[in-house]
């Protein structure tokens, strides 16, 4: 179960907080869970990948799953657990969505700790499923390989997201060739090396975003040429500048 500095109240709604760098052990749900951090941001990790939530997304995952959390700056998280016959209506797998103002309301409403009567909670329930079958899917997702030799190589690149290692160097560390790793990109998690590395990039710029550090800065901490590459990067991902994201950080 997820645990917090702050202990959650019992129930299947409520908050907490997690210190920058918490970690919660892998564990599963019988029911699917709705995580929002209210502030900081929270990454979410299955055997399939990394999904990160910051202050402007939500995370969902789906009952049965075996997932670990980390929260990334002193992180405020709201948590809605959903019963089967709502949790139907959401994706059968982990996904991260954008949080509009009114879900973002329902969602703080919900998990407040005011008593509520089984009719007002039956219809905030209501209201949240409406808003995130309605709201685009933002998955910030990252996959992970199965393969030991890719995951040697992914291994060196998330202890250094900002190396600029080409795939063949990093191939020499695992005894694969570049070509075979290039191969291994595509065939087990669907996208290239360069696209991988930029995805891991870009979840690390979330995190450092949030902590209100410059553009210019995270650009160049996470290894990009220049800015300009970076804030294409993001914009592919996160679908918005990297300026605009912090924008909608300070309104949360």
């Amino acid at each position: 179960m997820l645990e917090f500095r702050r202990g959650l109240p019992p129930g299947d709604t409520g908050r907490g907080s997690l210190a920058h760098g918490q970690m919660v052990v892998p564990h599963t749900h019988v029911r699917g869970q709705l995580l929002y951090p209210s502030t900081g941001a929270l990454a979410t990790t299955t055997e399939r990948g990394t999904w990160v939530a910051p202050a402007n997304r939500i995370t969902w995952t789906p009952p049965g799953f075996e997932h670990s959390h980390r929260a990334y700056g002193e992180t405020e998280v709201r948590r809605i657990d959903l019963p089967v016959r709502l949790g139907r209506f959401l994706p059968a797998l982990p996904s991260v969505f954008a949080v509009t103002p009114l879900l973002r309301e329902a969602l703080l409403a919900l998990s407040d700790g005011r008593p509520r009567g089984p009719g007002p909670r039956h219809r905030l329930r209501g209201l949240i499923i409406d808003e995130l079958t309605d709201a685009p899917q933002q998955e910030l997702y990252l996959p992970e390989p199965s393969d030991d030799r890719l995951r040697s190589v992914t291994s060196l690149l998330h202890a250094d997201p900002a190396s600029s290692a080409t795939l063949r160097e990093l191939g020499r560390s695992t005894g694969a060739s570049e070509r075979v790793l290039s191969r291994l990109f595509q065939e087990e998690l669907g996208v290239s090396f360069r696209q991988w590395r930029s995805m891991l990039r870009v979840q690390h710029a979330l995190v450092l975003l949030g902590d209100g550090q410059a553009v210019t800065t995270v650009s160049a901490r996470l290894g990009w040429a220049n800015p300009t590459s970076f804030i294409e990067a993001f914009v592919a991902v996160v679908g918005e500048t990297p300026g605009r994201y912090q924008i909608g950080l300070r309104r949360t």
